[in-house]
């Protein structure tokens, strides 16, 4: 079995760091990234073999006991189309559902990693929704992270995805499940149809706008806030928060903490974290779900898994840079050491690659 791990991780870095891992010295490789066109921290595995692969984790789950560790360096070190190509090549050539094999060996937080990491992207965000929606009660940040951090398309993508896996329409769902200003940007949001470019016309009214109906008035104007905020550009929205701290003296950020409460809060300040810099509002998360009593495992493991081929190396640097410590620190201890270096792997800051 170790013949066919070592040619099964990639191992074209001299970048190593020693580490324990089950009571033995272990190498834990760091990714190299040379192009700057990519800064996911997973990336497709060059000498990629899915039916190669595919018998690997067969023999991880065969018998008695299973190899969490193989399953856990194979996975996290292919990119997830590449896992697509596993999962097709594993059915093939044994008959049954990858995932399905996987959800029968493994167990707890583990196991819903795994099946996180061997779900399409798409499918991933539009399994998070509905699972935010049809829960007990609904889970707003869940909405607010996803709504207010993906691109236009990807918005779109996960709405018709949404339909065909749910038989259900997500604007649908999301209007039963809140009200008011809040479901007003959701919606707006769920479109996925912002502006594109900036518009060097409107950067001043669109200060001076959100200004007259926060600060400068006696109440707020939410739907002015809803409208700018909810469908310009980030590129635009970023020149418009600058216009509005000359015009008013304090950021925008202050201006909706002032004068909005609740949910919608918590949304338009996501939004306008986001069109500063995505990396930068997911650092943030993550380092929030590490603060609280306990860590918060699910958004650690939303972040790390849906942004694992985004931008996590920027999250990384944002991560480092806001908060002092790197984002391979480990959280509260109260999380058990077990699940917290699997959680961690996701992300890539430390990947396991290859072993002695």
């Amino acid at each position: 079995m170790r013949k066919c791990l070592l040619s099964a991780f990639p191992c074209d870095t001299a970048a190593f760091r020693g580490a324990t891992f089950k009571g033995q010295k272990v190498k834990i490789l760091f990714w190299s990234h040379g192009s700057p066109a990519c800064r996911g921290s997973v990336r497709p595995f060059v000498n990629f073999n899915a039916k190669h692969d595919a018998e690997i984790l067969h023999k991880a789950m065969k018998g008695i006991g299973t190899d969490e560790d193989v399953i856990l360096m194979l996975l996290t070190a292919r990119s997830n189309d590449q896992r697509q190509q596993i999962k097709a090549a594993y059915k093939k050539a044994y008959g049954k559902d990858l995932v399905s094999a996987l959800k029968s060996e493994l167990g707890g937080l583990f196991e819903s990693l795994i099946v996180a990491l061997m779900t399409p992207p798409v499918l991933y965000d539009a399994s998070q929704l509905h699972k935010a929606l049809k829960g007990a009660g609904t889970d707003d940040e869940v909405l607010i992270e996803i709504l207010a951090s993906r691109t236009g398309e990807q918005i779109k993508d996960i709405v018709k995805v949404y339909k065909k896996e749910f038989s259900s329409k997500l604007e649908k769902d999301i209007c039963s499940d809140t009200s008011g200003h809040y479901q007003k940007l959701l919606v707006i949001l769920l479109q996925g149809s912002r502006e594109e470019g900036v518009d060097e016309e409107k950067i001043e009214k669109d200060a001076k706008d959100l200004y007259a109906a926060g600060e400068g008035k006696f109440g707020t104007d939410e739907e002015k806030f809803i409208t700018i905020l909810g469908n310009r550009s980030a590129e635009h929205l970023r020149k418009v928060f600058d216009a509005y701290k000359k015009l008013s003296g304090s950021d925008i950020e202050d201006s909706i903490e002032g004068e909005t409460t609740g949910n919608l809060e918590n949304l338009l300040l996501a939004v306008v974290k986001c069109a500063r810099s995505v990396p930068a509002f997911f650092a943030e998360s993550l380092y929030k779900s590490m603060r609280r009593a306990g860590t918060d495992d699910g958004t650690l493991m939303r972040i790390m898994v849906s942004r694992s081929e985004e931008d996590m190396l920027d999250i990384r640097v944002n991560f480092k840079k806001n908060y002092e410590v790197p984002l391979s620190t480990p959280p509260s201890r109260r999380t058990p050491v077990e699940i917290t270096r699997r959680l961690y792997a996701t992300s890539v800051v430390e990947m396991i690659n290859a072993v002695l």
